[in-house]
């Protein structure tokens, strides 16, 4: 017997009513290197944070986190999409919960990228409902090279695919139907970590008949057409077996667990473009998927195997070219590393997971200031401080003011961002014919907690060049120099005491004798507000003590600013 969809009953198109019509559908366009995200055909930076697993799980939760996450500043929030509680009886649909999280959106000024937890979730399919788990003949598990089943449903059952993609799409046809005046909704991730845990692959009897098989010919023509651009990893694995085109993995690619995981990658990918062309027919909106990281020296399978990582990019992007973007979650040290990994001639940067911290806010400013970033989002962020004093409530609240600038200059090689702490304490950048030194705040000695013992907070920000001699350096914690490319100090110059001028008989660097023929000034410094149409509004004049009498410009640690700087020459 046919079973027949029952739509939850929703107040949604009452409250929709009278609301006035978004002009465009939420896309991507290129500006120059950079992807920008465009909502209502303005660029868009996401400001964003990922709720936890389970606190979009009840109307109370929602209607209690949506008021906290606005005051905190954010503009977009990732909210989970539960399939087993949208069909908990299969072919019965209940969108309560997207109703009330739309709802809740429009009514605290945010926008939502809801995260499809449908056949995976960190691998694991945890969130399939009851009825799909239970009966495991038809939908049946990945399994060990051991034989033992998971609790990993298999991608290569069709009878999984159609009741996974049955389910998405019945979600993407409720928010296109809901959602057509104001696109609130603005993205949708699919599944979320997919990835093989305790081996890289899936030793299913379907699985190891494809493995011995040809490598498919569309995978080898991406191979063959995009040689020159492909992913280092990729082009040296491929390359220790001699190019070769034809033949089964193991032929093509190598007898070890990192065959197995591209090959497990094919599979996870030709998975998704099924569900991604299922969306696009329907709502096309941009879609992504994010990754659980290769990190701490894990091999396939100690990490979720073959999910949308870096150095598998290029397999990614053949079996899944609906899909716009990999994005990483981010939980490790290294942040700089990892982020440069995703940040890829054919992949915007976009992190829809980190850890939060009291270095969040440092974070977002380095990640838009340096890769031209589509988005930034603190993982389980209502669990984060609403106090206008926190580091991510201030960090937003700036990046707010700068998102006319940063919009306008994504993707010119115009802007550059910083990130400290206690190990990476400087940086050297150059514009122009200008060598700029930014350091950490700590690295001045004036406030205590840079000598007392502390651990130094990590810090950052960015640089925005508007004109020759003009920039715009906004964060926290930082300190930038300025001189003219082979412009030296006098010959010797003695560290600073707390006053900021030289310790008696303090140590002396020495330095190589004048030889440069003109310097850069500091001119002024402004601390401003940006407005929304750009323009800037003058808060205070920053000269004195506050420049270190035009020696450097700085932004202490436990505030965020944006400041306006213009240089001069003399001799």
């Amino acid at each position: 017997m046919q079973k027949k969809v029952i739509f939850a009953v929703s107040f949604f198109f009452i409250f929709s009513l009278g609301f006035a019509q978004s002009s465009a559908t939420p896309s991507l366009q290129k500006q120059g290197t950079a992807t920008q995200l465009i909502v209502n055909n303005r660029p868009f930076l996401i400001l964003g944070g990922e709720l936890g697993n389970s606190s979009a799980s009840s109307v109370e939760d929602i209607e209690q986190i949506f008021p906290k996450l606005q005051r905190m500043g954010l503009n977009t929030v990732l909210v989970p999409a539960y399939w087993d509680l949208i069909e908990p009886v299969e072919g019965t649909f209940d969108f309560t919960l997207i109703d009330k999280t739309i709802h809740q959106a429009r009514k605290n000024n945010l926008k939502v990228v809801f995260l499809w937890f449908g056949a995976w979730k960190n691998s694991m399919s945890c969130y399939a409902p009851l009825w799909f788990k239970k009966d495991y003949e038809k939908y049946p598990r990945a399994y060990t090279k051991a034989g033992k089943p998971l609790e990993i449903a298999s991608s290569f059952s069709e009878n999984v695919l159609q009741a996974d993609n049955r389910a998405f799409s019945q979600l993407m046809k409720h928010i296109a139907s809901i959602d057509k005046t104001e696109r609130t909704v603005i993205m949708i991730q699919i599944e979320n970590e997919i990835g093989m845990l305790e081996n890289a692959r899936d030793y299913s009897r379907e699985a190891n008949a494809l493995f011995k098989a040809d490598v498919s010919s569309v995978l080898i023509d991406c191979l063959v057409n995009n040689k020159e651009t492909l992913h280092p990893w990729m082009l040296e694995k491929w390359g220790n077996h001699g190019f070769r085109t034809t033949g089964n993995w193991q032929e093509i690619f190598g007898d070890d667990i990192y065959t197995d995981e591209i090959f497990m990658a094919w599979s996870y990918s030709q998975y998704v473009e099924k569900l991604a062309k299922s969306a696009r027919a329907i709502h096309n909106i941009p879609l992504f998927v994010n990754a659980a990281m290769n990190s701490r020296g894990r091999k396939p399978g100690e990490y979720p195997s073959a999910g949308p990582l870096a150095h598998l990019i290029d397999v990614w992007r053949c079996g899944a070219p609906n899909i716009d973007f990999l994005s990483p979650d981010l939980y490790d040290k290294g942040f700089t590393g990892w982020v440069a990994q995703y940040k890829l001639h054919n992949n915007p940067l976009f992190i829809p997971e980190a850890r939060l911290g009291q270095g969040s806010g440092a974070q977002a400013f380095y990640v838009f200031g340096e890769h031209d970033a589509i988005g930034y989002c603190p993982f389980s962020i209502e669990s984060g401080s609403d106090n206008p004093e926190t580091p991510l409530v201030q960090a937003y609240a700036k990046l707010k003011e700068l998102m006319p600038l940063l919009a306008k200059y994504q993707g010119k090689d115009m802007s550059k961002g910083l990130l400290f702490d206690q190990e990476n304490k400087e940086c050297i950048l150059s514009f122009d014919d200008l060598t700029i030194t930014t350091r950490h705040y700590f690295s001045l000695p004036w406030d205590p907690r840079a000598t007392d013992g502390s651990v130094w907070p990590e810090t950052g920000g960015l640089i925005l060049r508007l004109d020759k001699d003009e920039y715009i350096i906004a964060g926290s914690g930082i300190v930038v120099e300025f001189k003219k490319n082979g412009e030296q100090k006098i010959l010797e110059v003695k560290e600073l005491g707390e006053d900021g001028f030289a310790n008696a008989g303090g140590n002396t660097q020495k330095q190589t004798a004048w030889s440069g023929s003109t310097r850069a000034g500091i001119g002024t410094v402004d601390e401003i507000k940006i407005n929304e149409d750009g323009s800037f509004s003058r808060i205070r004049r920053l000269s004195g003590d506050q420049t270190h009498q035009g020696r450097h410009v700085r932004i202490g640690v436990d505030e965020f600013s944006i400041l306006h700087v213009k240089l001069y020459e003399y001799r």
